[in-house]
């Protein structure tokens, strides 16, 4: 079977080398065509987003509650003043998306109208988008990720929005997928709110083929990049007791990314899903798929993406391996260019401090060779409700965005500012430039 490192493996020395040979962008036409493998890799971009997650919960009332993070932070009405705050810091790509569940409004119809607005106004201030087309939550009338329809009209959606939008060349289909189905169907937070294995496997099958298929429908539009957004994680054993129950947490957290991008997974891990409801069809459709060289991986790092494992089961955070170590066990296993798609810690902690951190083993991983393309502080505005994983409604605001919440600059913010103006000159050019590049874009 072939996988993602057979094909990145030999490619990623190619990369290099017309890196090093090359000392101009080629030209591309207006539409959605992106830049070549190595003008990709030698690349760098400084980017934030719009925190747009939507999942729905059950409301104090008993009835179900869609949360709404561009509502609770203001962007729905306020985005205008929120896209000159990431012009004005010198950013020039932003992850977005408009809602998916107040877009894609039934089958086959569609509400464009906020996203056209949006995005000819990232288009005219020359800000790219990395789209982000479902970030936890779908529509009413698809219900949840236990519906195996979903898959097939999330692909409609998204070939129907790379028709309308063609001049975008940057997507990440569905958010964190593993969290997703985590959270929906195995601990019980949102959507169908379900905690089992066999409710799990279901939401996770469905979620890697709707990406899957939807990756495939805009490549029928265009030939884009997908940054595949997706958490990382490490799990340490505080014990020889704990050996065991760490080693399969390590094995577990690339299910996901295993299938997405068509690499058999360790062989307890197939017994799992096969145990769990994944058919054997169903596996060999992931195992047949080929989007991986349209791909750069997305790699989540956070406080709570490292942690000890007691022989009991719990655990803690702890910061061993760093961003550093971590991406390369993922580069490791797939080969694929790299950017870190998200990152960022409250004011009270340091986030100053976590941001230089996290920024030096981003540098430190280019200097090394390995093919890593982007550094992203997420969101560009503080979030509501996240110390609590978004599972009630209680309004409270967490101080980790580059601005607080009524637009004032906060100390992550100008530090970004500080690294971005020492290292544009530095580094590469960015996904900016390569656009710019493009005749008529």
């Amino acid at each position: 079977m072939k996988s993602a490192g057979q094909f990145a493996g030999r490619e990623r020395g190619r990369f290099l080398e017309r890196a090093r040979r090359h000392s101009k962008l080629p030209p591309a036409s207006p539409a959605c065509r992106p830049p070549s493998p190595s003008s990709l890799t030698r690349s760098f971009s400084f980017c934030t987003g719009i925190e747009n997650s939507a999942p729905v919960i059950t409301g104090s009332d008993g009835k179900p509650l869609r949360i709404d993070q561009m509502a609770a932070s203001g962007h729905d009405k306020r985005w205008r003043e929120d896209f000159h705050l990431v012009h004005a810091l010198g950013i020039r790509c932003l992850r977005y998306g408009p809602q998916y569940y107040a877009t894609h409004v039934g089958p086959g119809q569609y509400d464009w109208a906020f996203a056209d607005e949006t995005f000819a106004e990232l288009r005219r201030l020359g800000i790219v988008p990395i789209a982000d087309l479902c970030h936890f939550g779908v529509p009413d009338w698809i219900g949840n990720f236990q519906n195996p329809d979903f898959p097939r009209y999330f692909a409609e959606y998204a070939e129907a929005f790379a028709r309308r939008y063609p001049w975008i060349w940057l997507y990440t289909p569905i958010n964190e997928m593993l969290v997703t189905a985590e959270f929906s169907a195995l601990r019980g937070y949102w959507n169908e709110q379900l905690c089992s294995d066999t409710a799990f496997v279901t939401a996770l099958t469905h979620v890697v083929e709707a990406n899957v298929r939807a990756s495939e429908a805009i490549r029928r539009v265009c030939n884009p990049w997908f940054v595949q957004s997706e958490t990382t994680r490490y799990h340490h054993p505080y014990s020889p007791e704990a050996v065991e129950a760490a080693d399969y947490l390590n094995e577990h957290r690339f299910l996901t990314l295993d299938l997405n991008y068509s690499r058999e997974p360790s062989g307890r891990i197939l017994e799992y899903l096969f145990e769990n409801g994944m058919s054997l069809a169903q596996f060999n459709y992931f195992m047949k798929r080929d989007i991986w060289p349209s791909c750069i991986m997305g790699t989540d790092y956070y406080e709570s993406s490292e942690s000890i494992v007691f022989p009991d089961g719990t655990t803690r955070a702890s910061n061993a391996l760093g961003y550093y170590g971590l991406t390369r066990q993922y580069h490791d296993r797939y080969r694929l260019p790299i950017m870190l798609t998200e990152t960022n810690q409250v004011e009270d902690l340091n986030a100053a401090f976590w941001l230089e951190r996290q920024w030096a083993n981003v540098l430190r991983l280019r200097q090394e060779g390995y093919p890593i393309i982007g550094f992203t502080w997420y969101s560009l505005t503080d979030q509501v409700d996240w110390d609590i994983d978004l599972r009630e409604q209680r309004g409270h605001v967490n101080a980790n965005g580059l601005y607080d919440m009524d637009r004032r600059i906060r100390s992550a913010g100008v530090e970004y500012r500080r690294i971005m103006r020492d290292w544009n000159g530095t580094l590469a050019g960015s996904a900016a430039d390569l656009a710019a590049d493009r005749p008529g874009a």
